[in-house]
């Protein structure tokens, strides 16, 4: 038996508690594949916009509580 590569999905029938286990289809590995890159994307996003605050900040010499003390 091959190696499964896809994520498992798994359906829960609330009114029989029959539940089923399954790779995903091609459909839902598509979504899941263009899921992982948005999310990779939005994080690399969000550490250099954390990076550029804290080279400010480090520019400035203040640290963020002080700013935030002068920003009130």
């Amino acid at each position: 038996m091959a190696k499964s590569i896809r994520p498992m999905i798994r359906i829960h029938n609330s009114e029989t508690n029959e539940i089923i286990d399954r790779e995903m289809n091609d459909d839902e590995f598509a979504q899941y594949q263009a899921d992982q890159v948005a999310q990779a994307a939005a994080k690399a996003q969000a550490e250099a916009k954390e990076a550029a605050r804290q080279a400010i900040l480090d520019r400035l010499g203040l640290t963020a509580d002080e700013l935030k003390i002068i920003l009130g």
